[in-house]
């Protein structure tokens, strides 16, 4: 990438539990994809205990994240590791 050429800084814009540790999850491109966490066991933080912890996320200037932030995945992380 030239230094002329800004690139867009990927965001998540949306995100919906669709159950059984999976959500929807949709970018400021405009695409929405989804993220099976279960798929995410080489982090450690991120083995969630339960559904309920899972299903408690909020968005805090586009990065995902659980527990007030203790833990969070970069939109960049949960772009490659969903579909």
């Amino acid at each position: 990438v030239c230094a002329s050429q800004p690139t867009a800084t990927l965001k998540v814009t949306d995100a919906r539990d669709v159950g059984n540790l999976c959500m929807l999850v949709t970018f400021n491109t405009g695409e929405t994809r989804l993220l099976d966490a279960t798929e995410l066991t080489e982090f450690e933080a991120l083995r969630f205990e339960n559904q309920e912890t899972f299903s408690s996320f909020s968005i805090d200037h586009g990065v995902l994240q659980w527990l007030d932030g203790e833990i969070d995945i970069a939109p960049e992380g949960l772009y490659l590791r969903s579909f």
